[in-house]
Protein backbone atom coordinates (compact mmCIF):
# COMPACT_ATOMS: atom_id res chain seq x y z
CA UNK A 1 0.00 0.00 0.00
CA UNK A 2 1.49 3.17 -1.19
CA UNK A 3 -0.35 5.88 0.24
CA UNK A 4 -1.69 6.67 3.39
CA UNK A 5 -5.72 5.16 3.67
CA UNK A 6 -6.65 7.88 6.14
CA UNK A 7 -6.08 11.28 7.60
CA UNK A 8 -6.84 12.46 10.70
CA UNK A 9 -8.53 16.54 11.34
CA UNK A 10 -5.17 17.48 12.57
CA UNK A 11 -3.48 16.54 9.16
CA UNK A 12 -6.48 18.45 7.20
CA UNK A 13 -6.18 21.73 9.45
CA UNK A 14 -2.68 21.97 9.57
CA UNK A 15 -2.71 21.37 5.65
CA UNK A 16 -5.58 23.31 4.88
CA UNK A 17 -5.66 26.06 7.37
CA UNK A 18 -8.11 26.84 10.10
CA UNK A 19 -11.67 28.74 9.96
CA UNK A 20 -12.63 26.99 6.19
CA UNK A 21 -16.35 26.51 5.68
CA UNK A 22 -15.46 23.27 4.04
CA UNK A 23 -12.83 20.68 4.25
CA UNK A 24 -11.64 18.15 2.31
CA UNK A 25 -10.84 14.49 3.62
CA UNK A 26 -9.96 11.78 1.54
CA UNK A 27 -8.39 12.46 -1.76
CA UNK A 28 -6.49 11.02 -4.63
CA UNK A 29 -3.46 11.12 -1.94
CA UNK A 30 -5.45 8.74 0.51
CA UNK A 31 -5.85 6.42 -2.26
CA UNK A 32 -9.26 7.38 -3.76
CA UNK A 33 -9.50 7.14 -7.57
CA UNK A 34 -11.26 8.53 -10.54
CA UNK A 35 -12.68 11.23 -8.68
CA UNK A 36 -13.56 10.15 -5.47
CA UNK A 37 -13.19 12.54 -2.47
CA UNK A 38 -14.90 13.32 0.77
CA UNK A 39 -15.25 16.32 3.49
CA UNK A 40 -17.06 18.38 5.86
CA UNK A 41 -18.90 21.71 5.09
CA UNK A 42 -20.39 24.26 7.33
CA UNK A 43 -22.94 26.46 6.10
CA UNK A 44 -24.16 29.75 7.83
CA UNK A 45 -26.24 32.08 5.17
CA UNK A 46 -29.35 31.94 5.15
CA UNK A 47 -29.59 32.42 1.50
CA UNK A 48 -29.19 30.49 -0.94
CA UNK A 49 -25.47 30.55 -3.36
CA UNK A 50 -26.61 32.68 -6.50
CA UNK A 51 -23.89 30.74 -7.72
CA UNK A 52 -24.54 26.66 -6.82
CA UNK A 53 -22.36 23.99 -7.72
CA UNK A 54 -22.96 21.19 -10.28
CA UNK A 55 -20.08 18.38 -10.80
CA UNK A 56 -19.42 15.54 -14.02
CA UNK A 57 -19.77 13.34 -10.68
CA UNK A 58 -22.45 12.31 -8.32
CA UNK A 59 -22.23 14.41 -4.78
CA UNK A 60 -23.54 12.48 -1.78
CA UNK A 61 -24.23 14.14 1.39
CA UNK A 62 -25.41 13.15 5.30
CA UNK A 63 -26.81 15.86 7.29
CA UNK A 64 -24.45 15.84 10.47
CA UNK A 65 -26.05 18.65 12.22
CA UNK A 66 -28.49 21.89 12.53
CA UNK A 67 -31.74 22.36 9.81
CA UNK A 68 -31.81 24.29 6.64
CA UNK A 69 -32.47 24.07 3.46
CA UNK A 70 -31.55 22.58 0.29
CA UNK A 71 -32.14 23.20 -3.49
CA UNK A 72 -30.81 20.77 -6.34
CA UNK A 73 -31.99 22.57 -9.62
CA UNK A 74 -35.69 23.90 -8.82
CA UNK A 75 -36.14 21.06 -5.85
CA UNK A 76 -36.26 22.87 -2.80
CA UNK A 77 -36.35 20.82 0.37
CA UNK A 78 -35.99 20.94 4.11
CA UNK A 79 -32.97 18.98 5.88
CA UNK A 80 -32.26 18.16 9.83
CA UNK A 81 -29.59 16.02 11.59
CA UNK A 82 -29.62 12.19 10.36
CA UNK A 83 -31.10 13.32 6.61
CA UNK A 84 -29.39 12.05 3.39
CA UNK A 85 -29.63 13.48 -0.34
CA UNK A 86 -27.74 13.13 -3.52
CA UNK A 87 -26.74 15.52 -6.10
CA UNK A 88 -26.69 14.25 -9.56
CA UNK A 89 -24.14 14.64 -11.91
CA UNK A 90 -24.94 18.32 -13.46
CA UNK A 91 -27.32 19.20 -10.48
CA UNK A 92 -26.88 22.77 -9.16
CA UNK A 93 -26.99 22.62 -5.85
CA UNK A 94 -26.95 24.54 -3.19
CA UNK A 95 -27.29 24.84 1.02
CA UNK A 96 -28.47 26.77 3.49
CA UNK A 97 -29.05 27.36 6.88
CA UNK A 98 -32.92 27.93 8.49
CA UNK A 99 -31.23 30.02 11.73
CA UNK A 100 -28.28 32.16 11.92
CA UNK A 101 -28.17 30.95 15.38
CA UNK A 102 -27.30 27.58 14.06
CA UNK A 103 -25.40 26.57 11.11
CA UNK A 104 -25.50 23.15 9.32
CA UNK A 105 -23.08 20.85 8.77
CA UNK A 106 -22.46 18.13 6.12
CA UNK A 107 -20.59 15.24 5.38
CA UNK A 108 -19.85 15.00 1.76
CA UNK A 109 -18.80 12.72 -0.76
CA UNK A 110 -18.11 12.18 -4.72
CA UNK A 111 -18.04 9.15 -6.30
CA UNK A 112 -17.64 8.03 -9.96
CA UNK A 113 -20.25 7.18 -11.88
Amino acid sequence: MDKKPYITMEEVIAKQGEGKRGYKFLTEENGCVNGCCSGVSVYADTEFNPNPGAHDDQEGFYVLEGEGYVKLNDLEFPIKAGDSFVALPGVFHTIKTASEAKPVKVFWFHSAV
